[in-house]
């Protein structure tokens, strides 16, 4: 009896299951690629008042590597489906944590970039807007010790929040 009870019960429920598979994207993208397949990706100077000049090239990089990585977009110069540019209006050094010498005992590192994306197929899904992020350091370092890790850690979070803003959609 249990066993015609457990057959009636588990086979169609295994079935059931067995034929829903849900189809996810871990990306986050929702881009239709019937509709986008050209982007743009402009250069992103440096307009910040303290300026550390590879930064920019740090930014490209990885904003082109992260979209190529998580798109099928084709990346070209000139009129594209979509186009992103802007610059880095921001690259500055605040004191943090203050010690009972009351001198700073950290420093934060904070880039500003403002980015304007433009969906020439769909303009109502343009965005011109200004992403930052920071990272902190014991003062007692020098920067140019730790610049070029804060820079890269910093353009890796700040493309993520671009890309999520823009591409993925969210």
């Amino acid at each position: 009896m249990k066993h015609k009870i457990l057959i009636t019960f588990l086979l169609p429920l295994m079935t059931l299951l067995c034929g829903c598979i849900p189809s996810f994207r871990m990306n986050g993208t929702i881009i239709n690629y019937d509709i986008y397949n050209t982007i743009d990706i402009g250069e992103f100077p440096i307009r910040a008042a303290l300026v550390y000049p590879p930064l920019q090239q740090t930014f490209e990089n990885e904003l082109l590597n992260y979209v190529s990585r998580q798109t099928r977009l084709n990346e070209i110069d000139g009129p594209a489906d979509i186009e992103l540019t802007g610059e880095i209006t921001g690259y500055s050094l605040s004191p943090q944590a203050v010690g009972t010498d009351a001198y700073a005992t950290e420093t934060r590192l904070t880039i500003t970039v403002r980015v304007k994306y433009v969906d020439n197929k769909n303009p109502s899904n343009n965005i011109d807007q200004t992403f930052s992020a920071y990272r902190q350091f014991s003062s007692s370092l020098m920067l140019t010790d730790v610049q070029d890790d804060l820079c890269n850690q910093i353009s890796q979070e700040l493309v993520n929040l671009i890309f999520n803003a823009t591409l993925g959609n969210w």
